[in-house]
């Protein structure tokens, strides 16, 4: 192997060249980080478990076509979004309420400090974004990815991303406009 390279890079050519421990030790290293990813997308614990290992199954079906084993992470990770996507869509067809993640905010708003209501009245809004549209701001604020990540990540063009953030934005502010918060 070569110096240099990552783990994760010496892990996937080890994996190619026949060493079968080695996908353990990746497997190791990223499924909690995938049952994470796909929780943070799809809200749903034991859905995001089975999320993660469907991605894996992919990952190993297509690790020997990654061209770029220092990119495993990205790959990976788009995959984890890819079939967090696709669970959502499907629970879209099944109920029209299942992306409806809303947080209720309780009557006595007296309890809550004026950032506490700041912060549920933004989570409220980020719910009402179309699922494209809050995973791009989630991934760009809360992830901190840059824009090229996102469009590596949701394969996407960097200015679909863009697109998508501005809207986003946007809406977040009419949003928060029609809830009264004219900060």
């Amino acid at each position: 192997m070569k110096a240099g390279q990552s783990i994760d890079e010496k892990l996937v050519n080890a994996y190619k060249a026949g060493d079968k421990k080695a996908l353990a030790e990746l497997v190791k290293r990223w499924h909690k980080l995938f049952c994470n990813k796909a929780y943070w997308l799809v809200k749903d614990k034991d859905a995001s478990k089975d999320i993660a290992q469907d991605s894996w199954t992919v990952i190993i079906n297509k690790i020997e076509g990654l061209k770029e084993p220092k990119q495993f992470k990205y790959w990976a990770y788009r995959i984890v979004c890819n079939k967090s996507t696709d669970w959502l869509r499907s629970q879209t067809r099944k109920r029209k309420d299942t992306l409806d993640y809303n947080i209720e905010l309780k009557s006595d708003d007296t309890k809550y400090s004026e950032n506490e209501q700041l912060k549920l009245m933004l989570k409220k809004a980020l719910n009402e974004l179309p699922i494209n549209q809050k995973t791009v701001v989630r991934l760009f604020y809360i992830e901190s990815y840059s824009l090229k990540q996102i469009s590596d990540l949701l394969e996407i063009s960097v200015g679909t991303a863009k697109s998508r953030l501005f809207h986003a934005r946007e809406k977040l502010k009419t949003i928060l406009k029609h809830t009264h918060y004219e900060n």
